[in-house]
């Protein structure tokens, strides 16, 4: 059984990569930094908040997040999600299904 797909959805599916030992400490903090996959292939940082003083680059601060929050986490389509736990290596990386390649066509190729 299909169902329609509406393209202003969440993404209904999504890539979920762990590094280091993963989400496994509950009491910890995590620095959260957002990334948005452009259609030309770039990544960029996203929200952008402030223009970095001199040189005009953009810079955005990350997020700080609990356990909690972190596992209910859900990147939009073209979304780039990266939790690193705060005094460690591990973490976690959420993409998004248009981030990750994830989109199939429903009509055959010709």
């Amino acid at each position: 059984m299909s169902r329609p797909t509406d393209r202003r959805a969440p993404a209904p599916t999504f890539l979920i990569h762990q590094f280091g030992r993963g989400l496994v400490d509950e009491g910890r903090t995590y620095a959260v930094e957002r990334f948005r996959s452009m259609s030309n292939g770039e990544v960029r940082r996203w929200p952008l908040d402030a223009m970095a003083a001199g040189n005009g680059r953009a810079r955005a601060k990350p997020e700080v997040a609990t356990f909690d929050e972190v596992r209910e986490m859900r990147p939009a389509g073209n979304e780039i999600i990266v939790c690193t736990a705060l005094g460690t290596s591990s973490g976690v990386h959420y993409y998004g299904d248009r981030a990750c390649g994830f989109v199939v066509r429903r009509a055959p190729l010709r």
